[in-house]
């Protein structure tokens, strides 16, 4: 996975970003939005912020 993509662009979130959030002890959509913030505005790329959460805890475990 790319870990530089933009996956919310109205704040700039990466793939990177998320899985920091992850590998810090967020493990549902809710933690990695209080985290970065991803998804939290118009809300357009929520479920593919749901989608790289789900393969980063995934892969934690």
């Amino acid at each position: 996975m790319n870990l530089d993509k933009v996956v919310c662009n109205c704040l700039n979130v990466t793939n990177g970003m998320i899985k920091d959030a992850v590998d810090a002890g967020a493990s549902t959509l809710e933690e990695v939005q209080e985290k970065t913030g991803a998804g939290t505005v118009c809300g357009a790329c929520l479920e593919e912020v749901q989608r790289v959460v789900d393969f980063f805890v995934k892969e934690r475990e």
